[in-house]
């Protein structure tokens, strides 16, 4: 890398611009203008670029910048200033085009952890005041209107909180906490307002700490290498040995300045970046955003999977899959009737309910005589029949019998259960849960096929939630009830296993996201923690979108590199012939340009969409 980003388009422009003025001067008769024109334009190209290898080297980084540098400064100690123009320009060139790369991939997202909440709404003195959650206190009593993000932990002061706390620990279905209950800070309130003490100042509160975690984990995150950096040690020494033996046998030091020349890692440093971008690009058609040729490249060497639960292997929502009735009734009659007095509520499940029942077409009802009890129940009259619906204590205790002896029917692990009552008879229970996408095995089966060898469920959840959603699924291993920490542990010790890639969509998972060589976040419906801190982002709530995108970084990651090894073979040619004094140093940029005409040209194969008609087929999720 020369330098930073906003001096590369400059630092292009000048040899361009040397080159054309001293072509011309060279035609005009002025040819000892010429020269200085173009050793003038390549010290800047020059300066840069040593600057960057002293810093690559005080990192312990050895790249093939090296190379480019010996050409250059052999070329204008020995007078062959034009052919160090040529070699400047390709140079910057492609430092250039590697970092527009860079810039196109990782377009801006959305502020870091946008849904920090920045104030909050205190009582204080008989009145609310808005004030920054900075200066919260302990003991202050907040109000927390629906839609709020809770600002700090706490405990419930007043009323019934229903809160979705899906973001922070997985689980999709809203948690209901009561007075004295403790609350914790980014959760969202799903519900009405309630009033909530303050236990925790913000800087000391459980998003705070997912925060902290983010950046530490960033931090520690290993730095990826170049791909063509990964052949500087072995090509810098044959560049050398070449260069210094052709000097040496024939006294002649023009010819190693020509093979240094022709050695300049063109096409290493251009064909990388045109493949890379045109995978890029492809991905992008697919609903894949990759935030930048690393993470591409080292999502083609993935070997092992961590994948969340909630909102990625499943849809992350509640919905009924199932009506269980008792004798005399009917499953449609349960769910009509009960989604006619739900109406009432402005509970999240009752708002559910009602609306599974509209999509199934049903005519609801419309309830008289409604009481609810919030937080446990409803009830009402529906067609002149007394119906009740709630939890299973709620409705047993209305009908005076106990709600264990009343339970007809096993309990669901993973799902949350409606009892329902007509006249005075327990007449079913829906049951609502967070269903596994659809096409799960398949896509097992074809990540497998693409080479990855461990696949690990990682989830907030109880053990047997997460067992009874994959039992029959292809996992390796299910790590269950995890905090966020622990999963940038599970993360961290996968790596023994191999190259890891970690998929997500809470804040909960952004920590484990940003530990991992690869952090894949379902964009479309998760977290901006999430996605800011991902290496790929998913446009489309489509888990599956991960296979072509695996596949378009393996395909390109293939293209680059052949590339490579065929610009290096070029390369290798062209030094030899030079060695022996069959080309001069002009000559061997020329050549460097059409071997850089060739390579781009192939690496250009990337953008073709032959991944895309090979997953036409595959199974949608």
């Amino acid at each position: 890398m020369l330098t930073g980003s906003d001096l590369r388009p400059i630092l292009v422009t000048i040899p361009a611009t040397g080159l054309v003025l001293g072509l011309v001067l060279s035609m005009s008769g002025r040819g000892e203008w010429s020269n200085w024109v173009w050793a003038a334009v390549t010290l800047p190209v020059l300066a840069a670029l040593l600057a960057e290898i002293v810093s690559s080297l005080r990192r312990g980084d050895i790249g093939l910048d090296i190379v480019a540098a010996l050409s250059m400064s052999a070329a204008l100690i020995f007078g062959e200033n034009l052919a160090a123009c040529v070699v400047a320009l390709m140079y910057a060139g492609g430092q250039y085009l590697e970092s527009f790369a860079e810039r196109h991939a990782r377009r801006e997202m959305t502020e870091l952890l946008s849904r920090v909440p920045r104030s909050a709404v205190r009582h204080r003195n008989g009145a609310l005041e808005d004030i920054p959650i900075e200066t919260i206190a302990v003991g202050d009593r907040l109000l927390i209107r629906q839609g709020d993000v809770v600002p700090v932990d706490g405990t419930v002061a007043s009323g019934i909180a229903v809160l979705d706390q899906s973001a922070l620990t997985g689980e999709s279905i809203p948690v209901q906490q009561r007075t004295g209950e403790p609350v914790m800070s980014g959760s969202t309130n799903a519900g009405d307002a309630f009033d909530l003490t303050a236990t925790r100042r913000a800087a000391e509160s459980t998003y705070a700490g997912i925060v902290r975690l983010v950046e530490a984990a960033q931090r520690s995150k290993a730095p990826m290498s170049r791909l063509a950096d990964r052949f500087a040690i072995g090509f810098l020494a044959v560049t050398i040995v070449m260069a210094a033996a052709a000097w040496f046998f024939t006294g002649d030091p023009i010819r190693a300045v020509a093979v240094l020349v022709v050695a300049t890692p063109c096409p290493l440093i251009l064909a990388v970046p045109v493949a890379i971008v045109s995978g890029l690009s492809r991905a992008a058609t697919q609903g894949i955003l990759i935030k930048g040729g690393k993470a591409l490249e080292t999502m083609a060497r993935m070997r092992v999977l961590v994948v969340d639960k909630t909102g990625t292997l499943t849809h992350g929502r509640a919905r009924i899959v199932a009506v269980q009735t008792a004798p005399g009734f009917s499953s449609d009659e349960v769910l009509r009737v009960a989604a006619s007095l739900d109406q009432a509520s402005k509970h999240i499940i009752a708002r559910t309910i009602v609306a599974s029942a509209r999509e199934r077409g049903f005519n609801l009802a419309i309830p008289a005589d409604v009481i609810e009890t919030p937080g446990e129940g409803i009830e009402g009259n529906i067609d002149g029949r007394r119906v009740i619906v709630g939890g299973s204590r709620f409705v047993a205790s209305k009908l005076s019998v106990s709600g264990d002896s009343k339970k007809l029917w096993p309990k669901t692990h993973g799902a949350v259960t409606v009892s329902a009552a007509i006249d005075g008879r327990l007449a079913g229970e829906i049951v609502l849960a967070d269903e596994l996408r659809e096409g799960t095995e398949a896509l097992l089966r074809n990540l497998r096929r693409l080479g990855l060898e461990r696949i690990v469920l990682a989830t907030g959840d109880r053990r047997e939630i997460a067992e009874a959603v994959v039992a029959g699924l292809s996992f390796d291993a299910v790590r269950s009830e995890l905090t966020p920490d622990q999963k940038v542990l599970l993360v961290l010790s996968e790596r023994k296993n191999g190259t890891v890639m970690m998929v997500g969509d809470g804040v909960n998972d952004a920590p484990a996201l940003a530990a991992a060589d690869i952090g894949v976040a379902m964009g479309a419906g998760g977290a901006a923690a999430s996605s800011e801190v991902a290496d790929v982002v998913l446009l489309v709530d489509r888990l599956d979108r991960i296979v072509p995108a695996i596949e378009i970084a393996q395909r390109s990651r293939r293209i680059a590199l052949e590339s490579v090894y065929a610009g290096v073979g070029l390369s290798i040619l062209g030094m030899i012939a030079a060695a022996f004094g069959a080309i001069t140093p002009v000559q061997g940029a020329l050549l460097q340009e059409l071997i850089d005409v060739a390579v781009i040209v192939n690496a250009l194969r990337a953008l073709r969409d032959r991944v895309a008609r090979k997953t036409v087929a595959m199974s949608s999720v």
